[in-house]
């Protein structure tokens, strides 16, 4: 057959509308609506097919570009002991890991130390900072510089403040120190910490919205941003909606950064949600984490940290990190996920998804900037507030046995013990203290049934 004619040129279209005719006729006489569409948390109504002639002209003409080789394994270590931590990135990076992402705890820690003999040339190192220091911030900068190294140094007083409820200082302090960062880093220095709305339980249109006045508000704050915006974000196990909310967020993005002449791209970093996963039956977490990173390399990811299928339970250790760097491995060289350029392109579900998730998030966002922008609402109460209704509404889903995760409300192990297996709390920590503002507190809904379980074991 000739290459230049298309497949399946012998046969006769279907139309949509046969198509519904043939559904209804299946259906004997229920109602088409009522019965195969189904409506999500975001208020998006899913239909049974998606089709050609029902695609609007603008639904595919996203400019979104996922290459290839886009996405790279992403090994998280925290720098407790910098003798160690070095030794544990360059195993890493010998088994499979392409980059490093370093959470460093105290500014005294010797970068030369961490970094020796560690291969800069294709690898990108990120330095995760929970602190605010010019000094630190220079002498990754130096080093970067003096090296030749990729360095992505993650700071985000907002995210902060989502998280502890304080800034690192105070709002002036931290800008201020942001702003004289900006106007000397060579390095990639500014990071949104998305990943704490999902982890939350916040839906999809409000992690995209709230994300985007999250970095709205670094745009209005400091003026001179000349390298690529870090964002962090969490992925859940909705398959199609979450490859849809990465490529939003991507289009979003570029929408907002447009306005500020900032012309380069984000760097999207993507980890699996914790909010599904479950301290019994511990192995599923595996088969989600999969799944969700598959959304992740679909989405447009250019950085993912797979999460260990023990990491709510058990201290850092060497088989749980390889484990999920294979699963990742797997993904990438047996699964051919590093083939084809812009995967989800041309799926008509996905663009329609896509496009509905960036037109309701941008219709919040501008509900926020209306009412004085993402920092007065964290003050005001109202974005942890809509979070909080969110995760709630999931949380009685859950409760009710009409959103399962397997293993712990639907086919639990009754024999299985964990008790004396807890190196970690895995639940939420109560750490009464004053605050700014209500902090956003990151809840899994499988909490209250563990507890329940470990108490009667």
């Amino acid at each position: 057959m000739s290459t230049n004619n298309p497949l399946f040129s012998d046969f006769e279209g279907v139309s949509s509308k046969q198509w519904k005719q043939q559904i209804q006729y299946e259906l004997k006489g229920a109602d088409y609506n009522e019965t195969l569409v189904w409506e999500s948390p975001e208020g998006i109504k899913v239909k049974p097919f998606y089709h050609s002639d029902e695609v609007d002209e603008s639904t595919t003409t996203f400019s979104i570009n996922t290459p290839k080789e886009a996405f790279s394994i992403l090994q998280n270590i925290f720098v407790h002991d910098v003798k160690k931590s070095n030794e544990r990135a360059l195993d890493s990076l010998n088994r499979g890991a392409e980059s490093i992402r370093f959470t460093i705890e105290n500014e005294t820690v010797s970068i030369e130390n961490l970094m020796q003999n560690l291969p800069l040339e294709k690898v990108t190192y990120s330095f995760y900072l929970p602190f605010l220091s010019i000094d630190f911030v220079s002498t990754l900068n130096e080093y970067a510089t003096k090296n030749k190294a990729n360095f992505i140094i993650q700071l985000d007083p907002i995210g902060q403040l989502c998280k502890d409820g304080n800034w690192f200082e105070n709002a002036e302090k931290d800008f201020e120190k942001l702003n004289q960062i900006s106007k000397y880093s060579q390095s990639s220095f500014l990071n949104i910490n998305s990943e704490i709305y999902q982890n939350a339980g916040a839906n999809i249109v409000q992690q995209l919205a709230y994300t985007l006045a999250h970095v709205n508000e670094y745009f209005n704050r400091i003026p001179v941003i000349n390298q690529p915006i870090t964002i962090e974000v969490s992925v859940g196990t909705n398959y199609f909606f979450e490859i849809a909310k990465l490529r939003a967020l991507r289009l979003l993005f570029a929408t907002l950064a447009s306005e500020y002449n900032h012309n380069l791209d984000c760097h999207i970093v993507v980890t699996p949600t914790k909010r599904n996963k479950t301290l019994y039956d511990y192995n599923v977490n595996m088969l989600r984490t999969t799944t969700e990173c598959m959304s992740a390399i679909l989405g447009g990811a250019n950085a993912i940290a797979n999460l260990p299928y023990d990491a709510l339970y058990h201290k850092d250790n060497e088989f749980g990190d390889r484990i999920s760097r294979n699963q990742l491995l797997i993904l990438k060289h047996e699964s051919y996920f590093d083939k084809v350029n812009n995967p989800a392109d041309g799926a008509y579900y996905i663009e329609s998804l896509t496009k509905q998730l960036a037109e309701k998030a941008l219709l919040l966002f501008k509900e926020i900037e209306a009412n004085g922008g993402f920092i007065k609402q964290l003050q005001e109460g109202n974005i942890q507030k809509k979070i909080s209704e969110s995760a709630q509404k999931e949380q009685e889903l859950f409760d009710s046995g009409k959103e399962i995760l397997l293993g712990t409300n639907k086919y639990p192990n009754k024999n299985d013990k964990m008790k004396h297996d807890l190196e970690l709390y895995p639940f939420v920590k109560q750490n009464p203290r004053k605050t700014l503002i209500v902090p956003i507190i990151e809840k899994r809904l499988a909490e209250k049934l563990e507890q329940e379980r470990l108490a009667s074991e």
